[in-house]
């Protein structure tokens, strides 16, 4: 007999263990026997929780990695404001608050004076009393971002500038390409969808596997759902901590989930084309000057003004504090984006960027040579789709509740990351512990379980998947790439006994 000291896998009454783990990671599990009393085909619905352990046990495998990688980076985006304060606070905060601001026309002369280059974007007022007013400028060699220039709002004193890339530091920049993409271009997006795709898989597995085990096995009450069992020992207590905090994770991952797959690449793509047929886009803010000629389609509407190349060579900077003047006679309050004219044809367009609870999106089209607004997008006005998606990525991003939307973020995130680790301890907690049969790790579950599902799940599940798989793009491809491995390493195995 083997001089190890662990526990054998056995569940709390005793019997070798079925369940898996539950939620966002791995776990190793025996399927259960199919009960006796099962009809000769052995279908029954013991074969669904069988086929669920399988799913949670591999996706938990492959799909883990990518979840640490996902939760490592978005902890360390997730502070970002703090880290940006701490980085850049010599040129994102003034030296001492003062009574009123100067005219942007005097605060773009000095940013000008100090960096002539380039052609002038946009111009974004201050957020707060003691935050400097941003002086966007855009440069061809910088591509999709922008040259910004800090400028006191009280003294029109240059602060310092910074390359942005639609109003992020390089910093915030950088971290956001890393949690993003690993800094591999569009081929690093990949990770973050495939984490994004399967995360809710692993949720939702996990959560049935762990309710319905707790409520026939071990825990009559909430207590024994929510809280890890003090009592266990071994792979028990591991699984126990790896099931209970899944518990409490669960609507948040399921909203990271969400809210990641409808700006990734491929999902986001179906996403938009959803958003498209049930007319839930923003409504689109109108740039043309009554009476002009419309710009060329993609000009202008909602994403004006975030750095995109203008030729505003006839923009009067007083016309900045003229289209200011009547945005705010319209009701737009807190930090705005004022952008000059795209082209002789098109307005002045004034944006809220308030992303912070109440959150404020507003944006108005100014005619500055008549002093009045010639169109206004209000977010009252957004479809629902519009404003949960939007909310959604403010939430995702730790934006939207401010420090109490960051910190949630981080539990989260060091939730997931603990539970991940669970995950696999409980791999090599159950591995085989006698002296004539040692393993680095646990046995996978069984193969085949689903034959023993009953029919009415095949029938309906099939084109559930299939439909899934459209949906989620790279979760169609990675199940089917499971799928094939699956099944030639059956075959594999089948060669050599025979």
């Amino acid at each position: 007999m083997s001089s190890r000291t662990e526990e054998p896998p056995q569940n709390d009454d005793g019997r070798t263990d079925t369940s898996a783990a539950a939620p966002a990671a791995v776990a190793i599990a025996e399927p259960a026997p199919v009960p006796a009393s099962d009809p000769g085909n052995g279908r029954s619905w013991q074969g669904v929780r069988a086929l669920l352990v399988r799913l949670h046990f591999y996706a938990g495998v492959f799909v883990a990695p990518f979840l640490m990688v996902a939760a490592l980076t978005g902890l360390a985006y997730t502070f970002t404001p703090q880290l940006d304060q701490l980085v850049y606070g010599d040129q994102l905060r003034v030296e001492k608050v003062g009574e009123a601001p100067r005219p942007l026309a005097a605060q773009i002369a000095a940013a000008r004076s100090a960096h002539p280059e380039g052609t002038l974007a946009s111009v974004i007022t201050p957020p707060g009393p003691e935050d400097t007013t941003r002086v966007v400028l855009s440069l061809p060699e910088l591509g999709d971002k922008q040259r910004t220039v800090f400028v006191d709002p009280y003294t029109a004193e240059v602060q310092g500038e910074l390359t942005t890339w639609y109003g992020s530091t390089p910093l915030t920049t950088w971290l956001d390409d890393l949690h993003r993409n690993l800094h591999l271009g569009e081929t690093g997006r990949l990770y973050s969808e495939v984490a994004a795709s399967w995360l809710w898989v692993i949720v939702a597995g996990g959560l049935v596997l762990w309710l319905g085990r707790s409520r026939g096995q071990r825990a009559k009450s909430a207590r024994g759902v929510l809280l890890p069992d003090r009592s266990a020992r071994g792979v028990r207590r591991t699984r126990s901590r790896h099931a209970a905090t899944g518990v409490w994770l669960a609507l948040g991952l399921f909203f990271l989930s969400a809210t990641g797959l409808t700006w990734s690449h491929y999902a986001g793509e179906r996403f938009g084309q959803l958003l498209d047929a049930a007319e839930g886009h923003a409504p689109a803010l109108d740039t043309t000057l009554p009476g002009a000629e419309p710009p060329a389609e993609g000009e202008g509407g909602e994403h004006a003004g975030h750095g995109a190349a203008h030729e505003p060579a006839s923009a009067d900077p007083a016309d900045f504090d003229a289209a200011l003047a009547v945005a705010r006679d319209a009701g737009l309050g807190g930090t705005v984006e004022v952008t000059p004219p795209a082209d002789d044809a098109s307005t002045w367009v004034v944006a809220q960027g308030d992303n912070v609870w109440p959150v404020h999106y507003d944006q108005v089209a100014v005619d500055t040579a008549k002093g009045e607004i010639t169109s206004h997008s209000r977010w009252a006005d957004y479809p629902l789709m519009a404003k949960l998606s939007k909310l959604g990525v403010q939430g995702h991003m730790g934006i939207l509740f401010g420090i109490v939307n960051q910190i949630v973020l981080a539990v989260i995130a060091i939730g997931l990351i603990a539970v991940t680790v669970w995950g696999y301890r409980m791999w090599w907690q159950r591995r085989p512990i006698r002296d004539d049969r040692t393993a680095v790790v646990g046995k996978a579950p069984a193969r085949g379980t689903w034959r023993r599902l009953p029919l009415p799940v095949l029938v309906l599940g099939i084109p559930a998947v299939a439909a899934l798989g459209w949906a989620l793009p790279v979760f169609g491809v990675t199940l089917a790439a499971f799928f094939v491995v699956d099944v030639v390493a059956g075959l594999v195995r089948r060669g050599r006994a025979a």
